[in-house]
């Protein structure tokens, strides 16, 4: 008989990889691995656990993959909504940005939204924000999974004079935090209409020598598609493609108005993207055509986009707003199922990230992020479907318990690791700066 370190017995265990929902079986953990997944009555036989939890009104599940947000924007959450896309911008989180954002306001703000994401089952995400370096200091201390996206503009901010001196920040960051062994690095431009022709060659070029990810904001607006296409007489899809940003490591972000050239060019260079419904909708972007890009074979991961825009970093309401945006702008009922979009949750947002090989999933051999979600509540009760009821019935509320490379982070719905209190009294003290 083996010893591990950890038995959980749930009510149900859902894979994601394989197709199905367990039921009657035990997940084991050992070594921050997920050792095996098994009958209950053969685990009795196989291994001898040094703690053993019981679940019998929950379901297990890989834990979520956030794969878009701007962590550090929690501490701006709400601080301008019902405003449209460029006048949110350039009214409100521009000028705000260059009067306070600093290495304290991103390790604050990464804090707050750590803290926040792991109580909703969010154990990666993928952060797109200035000061990269103590974004890191924040995930380091929690434990979160992280893809950190290192920014380029082709303007001024606190963070960087020009598009030269963001990539020299960047990669210093980068070398400086390459070893933390669950944060890795992308190349982060914020968009085709901030970032010209030029910055984006050079992107390219360090994409390639160094083997990192691009990702951006895509055609999130009809105006952004509209002014490229009135300046370039392309698309801004088309537009990247030319300059060679597009490939298997490229993640187009938000993606709400592409034509038909733009579709099959992210079919043909396996591209990601990342769909943000909350955010699309609150912004007035649009509706992403997901279901197409599913249909035609394109990774289709989701996001929350930043707390300023979304107002907040939960991955269980995301997917309930994909899955109804995609049934009600098809007219179809039957699309995106819910195994397709806790899929969309988890694992294709590992593979977005390029996590899938160790995150992702519930199977042998991967890291032990999992997330428990009770369905034995009143506002749960009955349950027919417990995959139907993670995308259609539960809350990030329900969320009990969250385990990151089989450390236990959430524990009976509070913070095991992180100091709930401290993180607080430092956001009250950027909400008096902001508000003064």
């Amino acid at each position: 008989m083996r010893t591990v370190d950890l038995r959980i017995d749930a009510a149900w265990i859902v894979p994601v990889e394989s197709p199905g929902t367990l039921t009657g079986h035990a997940l084991i953990v050992d070594a921050g691995k997920i050792a095996a997944i098994v009958a209950s009555a053969d685990a009795d036989a196989q291994f001898s656990p040094r703690e053993r939890m019981s679940l019998p009104n929950h379901v297990l599940v890989p834990g979520f993959v956030n794969a878009h947000t701007h962590s550090a924007m929690t501490l701006m959450r709400g601080i301008a909504d019902d405003v449209p896309l460029k006048a949110w911008l350039t009214q409100h989180i521009w000028p705000r940005e260059s009067r306070f954002v600093s290495p304290e306001f991103v390790h604050d703000g990464t804090m707050l939204a750590c803290a926040e994401m792991l109580r909703g089952g969010v154990t990666a995400c993928n952060d797109m924000y200035f000061y990269p370096g103590d974004a890191v200091r924040a995930y380091e201390s929690t434990g979160m999974r992280a893809l950190i996206g290192l920014p380029v503009l082709d303007f001024p901010t606190a963070y960087a004079a020009d598009a030269e001196a963001y990539l020299a920040r960047g990669l210093e960051a980068r070398d400086a935090w390459k070893r933390v062994a669950h944060v890795a690095f992308s190349l982060a431009p914020h968009a085709p209409y901030t970032v010209g022709d030029a910055t984006f060659s050079r992107i390219v070029t360090y994409a390639r020598q160094l083997d990192l990810p691009i990702q951006t904001h895509l055609a999130e607006t009809r105006l952004e598609v509209d002014e490229a296409r009135a300046a370039t007489g392309t698309t801004t899809l088309a537009r990247l493609d030319t300059l060679g940003a597009t490939g298997p490591n490229f993640i187009a972000v938000h993606a709400v108005h592409l034509d038909e050239h733009d579709i099959a060019t992210l079919v043909r260079h396996r591209c990601h993207v990342v769909h943000c419904p909350a955010s699309n909708m609150k912004l007035a972007s649009g509706i992403a055509p997901v279901a197409r890009l599913v249909a035609e074979g394109v990774n289709v991961a989701l996001g929350t986009d930043g707390a300023a825009s979304n107002n907040r970093l939960d991955m269980m309401s995301e997917m309930r707003l994909a899955s109804l945006l995609a049934k009600v702008s098809t007219g179809d009922a039957s699309a995106l199922p819910a195994h397709q979009v806790l899929a969309m949750a988890t694992l294709n947002g590992a593979r977005a990230l390029g996590f899938d090989d160790v995150t992702g999933s519930l199977v042998a051999g991967k890291d032990a992020d999992i997330v428990a979600v009770d369905q034995g509540t009143v506002t749960t009760q009955p349950v027919f479907d417990p995959v139907s009821h993670l995308v259609n019935v539960a809350e990030r509320g329900d969320v009990t318990d969250v385990w990151v490379r089989g450390r236990r982070m959430v524990a009976g719905r509070s913070l095991v690791a992180i100091d709930e209190a401290s993180i607080l009294a430092r956001t009250r003290i950027w909400q008096h700066k902001l508000e003064a």
